[in-house]
């Protein structure tokens, strides 16, 4: 058994994409990260674009969108984080699954 070549990495990307690419519920939620990530993202560059406050209030239109954009921002990182974790805890019963 070598340990620490080339090989090693080699058989452990070999065994990842095979997992990957045998395990349809992986793809779905890497997929689905990336998709609501970019849709969240573009909601967010959309909708507080289109606020505007009237009157006395006018001054804190910019500092609301601040506040929303930041906030999309969050919430475009945590689906994609969370797609990922999910995609990642699917790997794992798959590579089991696969090892049995």
């Amino acid at each position: 058994m070598k340990s620490g070549g080339v090989t090693d990495m080699k058989s452990f990307f070999t065994e990842m994409f095979t997992i990957i690419a045998y395990s349809g519920r992986t793809q779905a939620a890497i997929l689905l990260g990336m998709i609501g990530f970019i849709v969240i993202n573009l909601a967010g560059n959309y909708y507080p674009s289109e606020f505007q406050l009237s009157g006395y209030m006018a001054p804190l239109t910019e500092v609301i969108k601040e506040k929303l954009l930041h906030r999309y921002d969050k919430a475009a990182w945590g689906v994609l984080f969370s797609f990922w974790w999910l995609a990642v805890k699917f790997y794992r019963k798959d590579r089991k699954k696969m090892w049995r």
